[in-house]
């Protein structure tokens, strides 16, 4: 399709609904192939958000295969007929797994991981993958592979990540829903840098597998969709036990397909922005701070309050380095050449772990969530920003300081997200607002562990109240933005 084509409107029509039409046969499944394939080559060029996408024709010819399904009467998954491109960092069979890295640019799985094996059944049909950061490192999607994934708000700055590939093209409206993963807030941060919604779970709601440390990781897998019904639509796919992954525990996927509206009035909302005294963006929090009469206006009780999360920054920064050097070690030795410079500080600092520091790690992480379990006696939420800055510059590997106060690191500047991992408790990213130059901005919400229905239903309502999550991109739905 030429550069300069309207985009399809079955490019913005809601995932939920959309599955519905091709189900009910009011459209094709390759009529929606075709609107998004048309969608992806007028944008993606200019994004850089869909990678090892297949050709045309094959796309079409699983489209097709899709449709004949439903004229045999087969029985079908609630995602049957929509496109989608698994994450960088999923193993899915049919389509490279370089985890971002040139070291394994060459690399095809042989199984499909857990994730992708459960969108599989739910009937998606697989187009390609979405680009993320060098082994899912830090929030900005560039690796040597691929390249930079940047933001259809504005190329010239970052998408976020590591699933900022996802992020991307979803808001463009290349694809109606994507998965992610998220250890140090990978969903949430490019969320929030697209103003589309994405859930880290409660960990042990979705399974993630296989993963080398199943008992200690914070990872965990979720939804990206552009509103948070259709978040949890796609949640009520990915959710559910299974033995391959301990930590996952019994709960009923379907209550994700229930109506999220209901009255909120009386939720006890601890209101901290900035978590309780991170840096923040001036641009950031005058957005955010401009959201409180919101919940107020939905009956909740709002009230300043921040849990203590200091100790999370050593269990977070401690157990992620010596993870890094139990995984990538080897790698390090003989392919130093291949790996960026952050990823190399990351194994080399996990390599100077010692046991003892591993122990005490876990030793004040349980004592973060004790502290959690007995804040969470006062409050059903807490609510804070998600990125302690706008979406920056493109070019930048990372910001360097937020708000004036330098970053120690390459992740300092997310503490705002990796303190929430390190509770293990559902986080929501919903859009909130933009800067003056028209950068979104989302907040956070944080519930009780297990606590995820509870989570998406109040954003829900802060989502019906502000509308903000409505707005799409200019280059996505102008066709005279990229003539």
């Amino acid at each position: 399709m030429p550069s300069n084509s309207a985009p399809n409107a079955l490019c913005f029509t809601p995932a939920r609904e959309l599955a519905r039409l091709v189900r009910t046969r009011a459209v094709s499944a390759r009529e929606v192939m075709q609107a998004h394939l048309a969608q992806i080559a007028r944008l993606n060029p200019t994004l850089n958000a869909i990678v090892a996408l297949l050709p045309e024709e094959a796309c079409l010819a699983m489209a097709d295969e899709a449709d004949r399904a439903l004229s045999r009467g087969d029985a079908v998954g609630p995602l049957h007929g929509l496109p989608i491109a698994f994450k960088d960092a999923e193993p899915a069979v049919g389509f490279p797994f370089t985890n971002g890295s040139r070291i394994f640019a060459d690399r095809v799985p042989t199984e499909d991981s857990v994730l992708v094996e459960r969108l599989r059944r739910a009937g998606v049909t697989p187009i390609g993958k979405t680009n993320i950061s060098e082994f899912t490192m830090g929030s900005h999607s560039y690796n040597d592979v691929y390249g930079t994934t940047v933001n259809p708000w504005d190329p010239t700055k970052s998408a976020g990540g590591s699933s900022g590939g996802a992020a991307a093209a979803v808001a463009a409206g290349m694809l109606p829903l994507a998965d992610g993963s998220d250890l140090g807030g990978s969903l949430r941060n490019p969320a929030n840098f697209n103003n589309v919604v994405a859930l880290r779970p409660s960990v042990g709601l979705v399974p993630n597998a296989p993963v080398p440390f199943p008992l200690i990781e914070f990872n965990a897998k979720g939804p990206i969709a552009r509103s948070v019904d259709d978040v949890a639509f796609l949640l009520s796919v990915m959710a559910g036990e299974d033995s391959r992954d301990p930590r996952t525990y019994p709960s009923d996927p379907a209550v994700f397909l229930h109506q999220l509206s209901g009255d909120v009035a009386g939720t006890r909302v601890a209101w901290c922005p900035d978590l309780g005294g991170l840096p923040l963006d001036s641009r950031v929090r005058s957005v955010i701070d401009a959201q409180r009469r919101v919940f107020e206006a939905l009956g909740c009780q709002v009230e300043a309050a921040a849990p203590d999360l200091r100790d999370a920054d050593e269990v977070f920064m401690t157990l992620r380095a010596w993870m890094s050097a139990n995984t990538l070690g080897p790698w390090l030795a003989t392919h130093r050449a291949l790996m960026k410079p952050e990823a190399i500080w990351q194994i080399e600092r996990g390599l100077r772990v010692t046991a003892t520091d591993v122990a005490e790690a876990m030793r004040r992480h349980a004592g973060l969530l004790a502290e959690m379990r007995r804040f969470h006696e006062r409050y059903d939420v807490l609510v804070c920003a998600v990125n302690q800055v706008p979406p920056f510059d493109a070019s930048l590997h990372w910001p360097d300081s937020v708000d004036g106060v330098p970053m120690e690191h390459y992740v300092a500047w997310m503490k705002s997200t990796y303190r929430i991992s390190t509770t293990l408790q559902p986080a929501l990213s919903v859009p909130a607002g933009f800067t003056a130059d028209g950068l979104p901005v989302g907040l956070q919400i944080v519930g009780r562990i297990r606590d995820d229905l509870g989570v998406l239903r109040l954003g829900a309502a802060f989502e019906a109240a502000t509308g903000v999550g409505r707005r799409h991109p200019p280059l996505a739905v102008n066709a005279q933005v990229l003539r």
